[in-house]
């Protein structure tokens, strides 16, 4: 049985997603935790402290610790205070690692803990295993850059570490093209699903239990409120679809995030006064990721307008839930969604074009054909068969030499 260290410095796994900088991360990084405790291996997460009030350790389940990591101000930082502590937090985990032993591998998460489990490897001689989940010069290229520096030091990561996780061929892809990553160290580990909660379900009941409007058409949007995630573009349908005389309404999950997140805020308030849609419109504080499969299971249409996305884990656990989705055509979200049978892949951001493939997936004639079809698509993917995979890769580096810089 293998011992991992999965360093995720930015954000905490059991911090609620929907909030700050938590999101699609927070859920792979506990449920592949835990998913590989439950096989019997050790794992082990290090983060940064970011309030006083929580215990140096917690142990989530058996085999699944999460340690609090001190480095800098025990307070949420802004994103562009994040790299000031890194080289503390090295510090501090290499401290850890000394007294309790050195795992077999560190499993570093998003580029920050890239640049901690990139200096581990080197200073204790331990295979570096990394999950990057956004990457700069993919963002620039669909969307805009935030930092040549975070590009650079992206593609010394790259160049280091002796695997390499993507969530599907196309991100595989993206790492050759945009980084010039060895295709030998990539590998393909798709994500997965909690079955037990993302199941399909009675749509009116889960209405009832949300008190939500039985006989509208009801569009959801769940994710961080930011320019990335596209969430005006979901506004914008649902205002299409009711000028259109559709008894529609829109639920939107999450809260600010980044720098942009008050500004996106503040202007889908705007938006919404303006539109007239105030009535049709409920923006609901961020879900235990649990909680999230009710409102699934209450929707007719997911919508998932990000303009990049690694993979997109919302589309897959809509769909789990008989949910169709209607996604941005990018990244992982191209291969979720078969076009036409679960849901629709819009090349562009035209309201009417979104709202036109609402329509066709609300069709009394489509719906029930293109949910249970979401349904079957989402059963290929599950937790346990991401771990087992990542247990496998981690017992093979451990036999073989490691990359050198």
């Amino acid at each position: 049985m293998a011992r991992l260290a999965v360093l995720s410095y930015h954000t905490s796994p059991l911090a609620q997603p929907g909030t700050g900088d938590g999101g699609g991360m927070n859920v792979y990084v506990r449920e592949l935790s835990s998913a590989l405790a439950r096989l019997g291996h050790e794992v082990d997460v290090y983060t940064r402290r970011d309030n006083t009030q929580i215990r140096d350790s917690v142990h989530v389940e058996p085999g699944f610790r999460v340690h609090y990591v001190t480095a800098g101000p025990p307070r949420v930082l802004d994103r562009d205070e994040l790299p000031d502590f890194v080289a503390e937090f090295t510090d501090s985990v290499a401290t850890l690692f000394r007294c309790a032993g050195a795992p077999d591998a560190i499993h570093a998460n998003y580029w920050l803990s890239g640049l901690a489990g990139h200096r581990l490897k080197h200073e204790l001689d331990i295979p570096l295993i990394m999950t990057f989940h956004t990457l700069e010069r993919v963002k620039a290229d669909h969307f805009e850059g935030e930092s040549e520096d975070r590009a650079f030091q992206e593609a010394a990561i790259f160049a280091c570490a002796d695997a390499v996780l993507a969530s599907c061929e196309v991100e595989a892809e993206q790492f050759v093209r945009f980084y010039n990553a060895d295709p030998s160290r990539v590998h393909v580990v798709p994500l997965g699903v909690e079955h037990a909660f993302f199941a399909p379900g009675f749509r009116p009941q889960a209405r009832r239990a949300l008190g939500v409007d039985g006989d509208a058409t009801m569009l959801l949007f769940v994710g961080r409120l930011q320019k990335l995630k596209g969430v005006d573009l979901a506004l914008e349908t649902l205002i299409e679809l009711r000028e259109r005389g559709r008894d529609a309404m829109l639920a939107i999950i999450g809260g600010p995030s980044g720098p942009d997140g008050r500004e996106t805020l503040s202007g889908l308030h705007r938006r919404v006064e303006q539109a007239g849609v105030i009535e049709h419109v409920s923006f609901v504080a961020p879900q235990a990721h649990q909680l999230l499969s009710t409102w699934m299971r209450a929707a007719d249409v997911m919508l998932v307008p990000s303009r990049s996305e690694s993979f997109g884990l919302v589309a897959l656990e809509s769909s789990a839930c008989g949910t169709p989705v209607v996604a941005s055509d990018v990244g992982g979200l191209m291969t979720l969604i078969d076009p036409g049978v679960t849901g629709f892949l819009i090349p562009g951001r035209e309201p009417d074009a979104w709202a036109d493939a609402v329509e066709t997936v609300i069709d009394p004639q489509n719906a029930t054909i293109m949910s249970n079809a979401a349904v079957l698509l989402a059963r290929r993917y599950t937790w346990r068969s991401a771990a087992q995979s990542l247990a496998t890769l981690t017992e093979r580096l451990s036999l073989s030499g490691l990359v050198r810089c």
